[in-house]
């Protein structure tokens, strides 16, 4: 049997990589077999490109190339890691997923979200997350300008009104596929938050 695959989605310091290894944590406690991976990155290519599209300067790359260097990323790492796990009836959590691009690149790059969908056809194909948890906080800019102690790279360095963009653009993502995409507030303890995101894959569970 398949195995499901979820995503963990949001902007800059909401905490998306502690919760989606608690949910890992979470899940596995269950007796459910779970691979934790990332984006950009989760195989030994993607890795290679997220060092490509992290660091350095901010005009390095054109948002054009940086979309299609996330979809390049993304095609390896599903080729490699996650559709291999899925077929092989593991759960997927992945931190980030084909919505970073579409919000990052798509909605606050300019690109426009249904051109980013277009380029990442060919990269996922029809593998689209069971379900894509969207932490929302509204002080997430700066817990993570705090995080980075001001060193951000180079994409979450960008101004706070290109993060201001990427939160509208995962907001309209999720009024357009609500059985698919789900807010989560991120305020409160850790515990109450990974609480929350079980809450919203309470149906895949049963």
């Amino acid at each position: 049997m398949r195995g499901k695959f979820i995503t963990l989605e949001g902007g800059e310091g909401v905490g998306k990589s502690t919760q989606a290894d608690a949910l890992a944590d979470t899940l596995r406690a269950r007796g459910i077999d779970v691979l934790a991976t990332r984006e950009p990155g989760g195989s030994e290519g993607a890795e290679r490109i997220r060092d490509l599209l992290l660091w350095g300067a901010e005009d390095r790359w054109s948002i054009e190339a940086e979309a299609l260097l996330f979809a390049a990323a993304r095609a390896d790492h599903l080729a490699k890691r996650i559709r291999p796990a899925l077929n092989s009836g593991q759960w997927v959590i992945c931190d980030r997923f084909i919505d970073s691009s579409l919000a990052y690149q798509g909605g606050a790059g300019g690109l426009g979200i249904d051109t980013v969908r277009t380029i990442n056809k060919l990269a996922i194909g029809d593998c689209l997350p069971d379900r894509t948890l969207v932490l929302a906080l509204a002080e997430g800019g700066a817990r993570a300008r705090v995080r980075d102690n001001d060193g951000s790279d180079r994409i979450g360095g960008r101004p706070d009104g290109y993060h201001q963009s990427v939160d509208l653009a995962f907001r309209q993502i999720a009024a357009e596929e609500p059985s698919r995409v789900r807010i989560v507030d991120a305020s409160g303890s850790p515990a109450e938050v990974t609480q929350r995101l079980l809450a919203g894959i309470a149906d895949l569970l049963k």
